[in-house]
């Protein structure tokens, strides 16, 4: 079962145990057959607002993973997380019905009685489709042909893979590219996907053993895209010049700039509301350590342009070359709140009202650390192609970096974010980063 497939479906199984579990829980507080109209009555009442309450629980369910195929298993940590995200959803219930009162209900009995029916129905339901999800059927059935030198890629693909049969994959064979016997071989067998390295696409043998064994049952897929389906971030190993040629999507120039002045406007916005909050945050940071509230520090921006970034100062000194580590001593006891609560990075509205960053691009860096990744890591400059952002899908996907191998990583989801650039995948990052401000601390 495709992995869009399922998550689509686990959506439209929630939106009806939803409704569902409302329409029963007006049913056993009301009843229908002496009290039809009284029901019916309660049903409209209920209908609006309940509606609103089932919107923001669907994106919560997505902020917390439950849309994730990866996370559609019945372990501890999949209904624990289940569990947290039901008395989320409710705490949200309760404070929508108490605090903003404009449907003129409040329904505590109601609302106890559904939140119950839907906790059992959505627990049952999302349990009997992972169960059943990998056993109706049988997995796609996968070849994947492999280079000759070791490929961590691929290695943490077939582990993956082997470790999550809920995907609906299973690797049935996998050999070098250089067994063109074995391959003949297992060409005749029967399977769904064959993967294959991106170099081999243009290897004549290979080619032509393919084609030539070709009947049709089977799809062939390249491996940095079906890497990218899985783990949504683009392999650099398998990477060439020509694949950025035909994989970076062009915006137009009524876009950005549209969306480059709806940004200015909302940091504006923010910055004017915020304020009291700037100001309390500068006097903290003053009386509690020597040297400024604020400081700026040169990062790379679009185009590999130098700009002064600005953030709230969170260390003893603001010269450092470093990159910051774990429990770093440098960062003063204001400093670790603010860091932990993502405060420090608040002057960056200024950067977005100044056009030198975004809300949502890659993370800038300073120009010393780009001058070494450019030189370690391959098409590092290729992140410089649209503006930086106060936060990234890198940023919401890996841990704080702090070495060559961290940046190596975080480079794999940047280039995921240019190849499906969106205003979707934009909205989606930022929900995500306001989640990660209450649970994912640096």
């Amino acid at each position: 079962m495709n992995l869009k497939f399922k998550t689509f479906i686990i959506f439209i199984g929630d939106i009806v145990i939803l409704y569902g579990s409302l329409v029963l829980a007006l049913l056993i507080r009301y009843g229908a057959e002496d009290n039809f109209f009284v029901f019916s009555s309660n049903l409209t009442n209920h209908l609006a607002p309940f509606s609103l309450i089932f919107a923001v629980w669907v994106i919560v369910f997505y902020l917390t993973d439950l849309y994730d195929p990866r996370n559609f298993k019945n372990n501890i940590n999949f209904f624990k997380n289940f569990g947290l995200t039901l008395l989320i959803n409710g705490f949200l219930a309760v404070l929508f019905f108490y605090l903003i009162p404009i449907y003129g209900i409040t329904p505590k009995t109601n609302l106890l009685i559904f939140l119950i029916i839907f906790g059992v129905l959505s627990s049952l339901w999302r349990y009997f489709f992972n169960y059943f999800s990998g056993a109706i059927g049988s997995p796609e059935k996968i070849l994947i042909i492999k280079p000759e030198h070791q490929n961590t890629e691929v290695e943490n693909l077939i582990n993956f893979i082997n470790h999550n049969p809920q995907l609906g994959y299973k690797i049935e064979h996998q050999l070098k590219e250089s067994n063109l016997v074995e391959l003949e071989t297992i060409l005749i067998k029967k399977f769904d996907i064959a993967i294959i390295p991106t170099h081999l696409q243009e290897k004549a043998k290979i080619t032509k053993l393919m084609y030539k064994n070709f009947s049709g049952d089977y799809r062939v897929i390249n491996f940095s895209e079906f890497y990218e389906l899985i783990f949504k971030k683009i392999p650099l190993s398998e990477l060439e010049e020509a694949w950025f040629l035909g994989n970076f999507v062009h915006r137009s120039k009524i876009y950005e700039n549209i969306r480059g002045l709806i940004e200015k406007i909302l940091a504006l916005a923010l910055i004017i509301i915020l304020s009291p909050i700037f100001i309390l945050i500068a006097i903290l940071i003053k009386i509690s350590s020597t040297g400024p509230a604020f400081f700026k520090q040169i990062r790379v921006g679009e185009n590999e342009k130098e700009f002064d970034l600005y953030k709230f100062r969170t260390m003893t000194r603001t010269d450092f070359k470093e990159w910051t580590i774990e429990n770093d001593q440098r960062v003063t006891k204001v400093g670790k709140i603010l860091r932990k609560t993502h405060l420090d990075e608040l002057p960056q509205l200024f950067n977005i009202l100044k056009g030198e960053a975004s809300f949502v691009g890659p993370r800038p860096e300073r120009p010393e650390f780009v001058s070494l990744l450019k030189e370690k890591i391959p098409y590092y400059k290729i992140r410089h192609l649209v503006e930086p952002g106060v936060t990234g899908w890198a940023q919401i996907k890996y841990r704080y970096g702090s070495s060559v191998e961290d940046a190596y990583e975080k480079l794999q989801y940047d280039i995921y974010y240019l190849k499906n650039r969106s205003f979707v995948l934009d909205l989606l990052i930022i929900l995500k980063t306001i989640k990660s401000v209450f649970t994912n601390p640096k």
